[in-house]
């Protein structure tokens, strides 16, 4: 069976995820350990609040490089929500500037909304040739978030969403996939990106 490890970085409510990588189909152990994270098939970063605070969580860990690592060994790691955010390189709130993990360039800044935060159930537009949204046509995804991504990596996929203006709903490049919403919040939609997240290993080889 597909094992998945789940990130324990002091993170609050990520038991949801848990569940819901396990109902995808997959063997899920929430753990901080690093040598169960290297065995692990897929890594997943969740993250909840402020970008500094899970930030500051992560490097407790050593959780920082542990993720710079896998994305640049090319194995499957998926962040959600303030795990798609501190993928970028900076985060910028409440007037506090925070350095991201770097994977991508860029900066997470305040929705541009008269109304935040951004909570409920939104469309959002994906490319055609999307792996994270294959067979995920016209559905809504659940977000709460009050900050987000503008400006899209070279070379990669990505969604997006508005609220007032664009902002990146999600990112995928390579085996790294990032989604701004919780898809595990999100119903029958939120358990098809998932299960397509999972099948997604299969295109990998041993050691890639």
């Amino acid at each position: 069976m597909t094992s998945v490890a789940v990130l324990d970085y002091g993170a609050g409510n990520v038991r949801s995820a848990v569940r819901a990588v396990a109902a995808a189909g997959a063997e899920v152990t929430l753990t901080a350990d690093h040598d169960v994270i290297n065995d692990s098939d897929g890594l997943l970063v969740p993250g909840v609040g402020a970008f500094s605070a899970v930030m500051a969580g992560l490097e407790n860990v050593g959780g920082v490089e542990l993720i710079r690592t896998r994305h640049e060994q090319g194995r499957p790691l998926l962040g959600i929500c303030v795990g798609l955010q501190v993928f970028f390189a900076r985060g910028h709130e409440h007037g506090v500037e925070t350095e991201g993990i770097g994977l991508w360039p860029g900066a997470v800044t305040a929705l541009a909304a008269t109304v935040v935060p951004h909570m409920g159930w939104s469309q959002v537009s994906a490319p055609e040739d999307s792996e994270m949204f294959a067979g995920i046509r016209d559905e809504r995804f659940y977000f709460v978030h009050s900050y987000a991504a503008g400006d899209p990596p070279a070379g990669t996929t990505v969604t997006t969403a508005r609220h007032g203006g664009e902002f990146i709903a999600a990112v995928e490049d390579g085996t790294t996939w990032a989604a701004q919403f919780h898809p595990e919040k999100s119903a029958e939609a939120g358990a098809r990106l998932l299960r397509n997240w999972l099948g997604s290993f299969a295109a990998q080889t041993p050691g890639s």
